[in-house]
């Protein structure tokens, strides 16, 4: 296992590739969540009404939270499952850590 610095957080890389449709599919969520965001910000210039704010800043928030449970399903299947298939049961503190931060 490595060490986890926040440096070497943004520099590890997956063993497995992400196959096409599943970049794809992440790639379209979050560029939906992308114009989301734009759409927030643009009415917050407009000085539209709160709660229609707030509205979308809850579905743009479950928007995200969809992509890191697929991100997240894609992590049990294939990193958490080759670490273990190799010996380290360790990765599963990392993953019960990474399930906590997702919520």
């Amino acid at each position: 296992m490595h060490d986890k610095t926040s440096s070497e957080c943004c520099c590890r890389h997956k063993d497995t590739p992400r196959s096409e449709q599943t970049l794809r599919q992440l790639r379209n969520r979050i560029n939906r969540i992308v114009g989301q965001l734009n759409g927030i910000q643009k009415m917050l210039d407009e000085n539209r009404y709160c709660g229609d704010i707030l509205t979308q800043i809850a579905a743009a928030e479950s928007a995200l939270q969809s992509v890191g449970y697929i991100v997240l399903q894609e992590h049990m299947q294939t990193c958490v499952a080759e670490q273990i298939r190799m010996g380290n049961t360790e990765i599963m503190t990392e993953a019960v850590d990474l399930i906590k931060k997702l919520k």
